[in-house]
């Protein structure tokens, strides 16, 4: 049990207590959590048992180098994360206040797809509105990006999810439509719509086998009682699209990667398909930075005065639906993931 203190001996060494706990709960080893406080690791392992000692309570269980929380550590991550954040946040939460977000940092996690397809329009206006803000994009797939926030290493996440962990937030802000492209000439190209069985009987150009949109393929194909032929394997949608121009197979891909000038026939599958929403993934309870919300206004101008269980920029456990349409997704996985 938690011990209350009032030993005000230790009140000016509490921050770097808890800053140093809370890094080490993130990365899970004293030493990652000494290089990013650049101290020692003897230092960073006498922090944690001072505040061990001092709330009477054991905060870590001690597997060789690596480290679990207890679930006293658990309860005290989650209750001491959000004021050191806030802490070290204070010069930018104060300018912010003051209606300035003209410096400091922002880490986004997204896809490779994400970032070409998405945001990049955003990124450039946001270096327009804020050029002294240093932004950081990290092109990150499968499990990344929710290592990355669950570390803190970054402030947000732009992509689409399918499971979505306890621990994650997920809110929708984009649909995209399921399309069949093909070549200019393939048979269907001119075709304003097209039945299931009428693409079963096409060679199909999908990504590799182990991604969620095999299995999302297979799944309606099945459901419909129809079979498939598979001619293609091929990651990213780019190559996908330059193979079927090529008139090397079709393929089912989301809207978010065409563009009016490309040399293919789109024809929507909504009927069949389900669509692909992208939107903003956080880590719950993570408090915005002010650059993270000025990027997201720039995406979606009334989210914090729509999503109530955001204001503030604090996620509570909230998870936005969504399923996850057909796709070349880049951060699709079996369970849960971004894209």
């Amino acid at each position: 049990m938690l011990k209350k203190t009032t030993d005000s001996a230790s009140s000016p060494n509490r921050l770097r207590q808890l800053r140093a706990f809370c890094q080490a709960a993130q990365t899970g080893s004293i030493s990652r959590a000494a290089e990013r406080l650049h101290l020692s690791q003897p230092s960073v392992s006498l922090l944690i048992k001072s505040l061990e000692r001092d709330l009477n309570t054991l905060l870590f269980e001690r597997r060789g180098p690596r480290i679990q929380l207890t679930d006293e550590g658990q309860v005290l991550l989650e209750t001491a994360l959000p004021l050191v954040e806030g802490m070290d946040n204070l010069p930018d939460l104060f300018s912010a206040g003051l209606g300035e977000v003209s410096r400091g940092t922002l880490d986004i996690a997204a896809g490779e797809s994400t970032i070409l397809y998405l945001l990049s329009d955003y990124v450039k206006r946001f270096n327009d509105a804020y050029p002294q803000v240093n932004l950081h994009v990290h092109n990150v797939t499968g499990r990344d990006g929710l290592q990355l926030l669950r570390a803190g290493e970054v402030d947000l996440a732009v992509g689409s999810m399918i499971n979505i962990p306890e621990d994650i937030a997920y809110v929708p802000i984009f649909s995209y439509d399921p399309m069949l492209i093909t070549a200019q000439d393939h048979p269907l190209a001119q075709r304003q719509e097209v039945t299931l069985e009428e693409v079963s009987g096409c060679g199909l150009i999908l990504p590799p086998r182990h991604l969620s949109t095999w299995h999302i393929v297979d799944l309606v194909f099945h459901q419909h009682g129809l079979d498939y032929e598979v001619v293609l394997e091929a990651g990213g949608w780019e190559v996908i699209k330059k193979f079927v121009e090529l008139g090397l197979g079709v393929s089912i891909v989301t809207s978010i990667c065409l563009k009016e000038d490309e040399n293919l026939a789109a024809i929507p599958l909504t009927q069949y398909f389900p669509q692909r929403t992208y939107g903003v993934v956080m880590r719950t309870g993570k408090r915005l930075s002010p650059q993270a919300r000025s990027f997201v206004e720039l995406m979606d101008a009334g989210f914090f005065e729509r999503d109530h269980d955001a204001q503030g920029g604090v996620y509570g456990s909230r998870t936005g639906a969504g399923p996850d349409a057909t796709g070349a997704g880049d951060f699709t996985g079996h369970d849960q993931s971004l894209s």
